[in-house]
């Protein structure tokens, strides 16, 4: 289970897949419309996506022609049963973690 925490924290340390996450909240998403709100090449989008999915934080599909992402909230669920551990945290609220990402964003410089 530690390994794959580091894994799950690794990728979480990064803002644009923080963005990602929380675009995919909201429903799965093509790859090309993840990358869409970036100023960085698709090549780029794709291996956040690939650090992501190795995390377990998200699940991709080809559907014909288009390759879909999609929340895995387990793994985020594992690294809030860790946290949890040290009693000072409280379980991790997907809508509250949505805000938190949502606010975290804002004030991100463009």
């Amino acid at each position: 289970m530690a390994n794959s925490l580091d894994t799950i924290f690794a990728a979480l340390a990064d803002p644009t897949r923080r963005a990602i996450l929380s675009m995919l909240l909201e429903d799965d998403m093509a790859v090309t419309d993840v990358a869409e709100p970036f100023e960085i090449s698709l090549a780029a989008i794709s291996k956040h996506l690939m650090i992501l999915t190795r995390a377990g934080l998200i699940a991709q599909e080809k559907r014909g022609r288009v390759k879909w992402c999609k929340l895995e909230p387990d793994a985020m669920r594992n690294a809030s049963v860790w946290m949890q551990g040290f009693g000072q945290f409280e379980p991790v609220n997907l809508d509250a973690f949505e805000r938190f990402l949502e606010t975290e964003l804002d004030s991100t410089p463009e």
